[in-house]
């Protein structure tokens, strides 16, 4: 069982049936879920996109120039941690909001020591505006993060099973992976993931689980030692089955 994690949700997972934005439901349900693994004793930290409310990526159908839109995504994170931290407070839960990025009264800066210290009194460690700089993912901050915190895995929650050859929502012949290593994952270019972010990985041998969050209970499964969704680690080879 896995004792420390980071966990990445993209900002999509906030919006339930809504589309965009916040939904209360799912916001409650993401809680409910992350509730029950610190209640079990493991130290989380998590990392949460901004796409609900802003995509940088998308800063040409705006006539935005990258760099600002990319900041404009770094603050919709931050809008989305502080909307966790208020539900988690709510449920008794301390849950700091940490972010490159300072906003006096609302984040604190990463500093080795108050990481060690969350962690070990079992509060959250929320982590907003992603690297802090332009051009680079949330799931590169996520990984960076992990790392960081010492975390034994980076557990990136999706809207689909895992890994898959193609987007498994478009083509119903995409062959899912059980498991695949670092390399063959860049070499294919597989979606999911930023290859970024997955080759620094590969890079510290970070253990990379890809899993749907959608599913409730699949958290507490993977945690409990239940094979889940699809692990990206060097030295596995990979094995693919067909979804059809």
């Amino acid at each position: 069982m896995y004792k420390r994690i980071l966990l990445k949700l993209s900002g999509e997972a906030l919006e339930g049936k809504k589309g965009y934005g916040i939904d209360p439901s799912a916001l409650k349900s993401v809680v409910e879920e992350v509730s029950e693994l610190l209640s079990m004793g493991i130290e989380i930290g998590m990392v949460v996109g901004g796409g609900n409310i802003f995509r940088g990526l998308r800063y040409e159908e705006y006539g935005f120039d990258r760099v600002v839109a990319d900041h404009m995504g770094m603050l919709a994170t931050l809008i989305n941690c502080l909307a966790l931290s208020q539900i988690f407070k709510a449920k008794a839960i301390k849950a700091r909001v940490i972010s490159p990025i300072e906003v006096k009264g609302l984040t604190e800066s990463f500093s080795r020591e108050l990481v060690e210290t969350a962690l070990s009194n079992k509060e959250l460690l929320l982590f907003a505006c992603g690297t802090g700089n332009p051009f680079f993912t949330t799931d590169t901050a996520a990984v960076l993060r992990a790392m960081e915190i010492g975390a034994e895995v980076f557990i990136k929650g999706t809207k689909v099973d895992g890994v898959y050859s193609t987007d498994p929502l478009k083509d119903p012949k995409a062959v899912f992976f059980e498991t695949i290593d670092y390399e063959t994952f860049l070499m294919k270019r597989l979606g999911v993931l930023d290859l970024t972010a997955v080759s620094l990985a590969m890079t510290y041998e970070l253990p990379i689980v890809v899993l749907n969050i959608q599913k409730k209970g699949n958290l507490k499964r993977l945690i409990s030692g239940e094979r889940i969704g699809t692990i990206i680690k060097g030295g596995m080879g990979n094995a693919g089955r067909n979804t059809c």
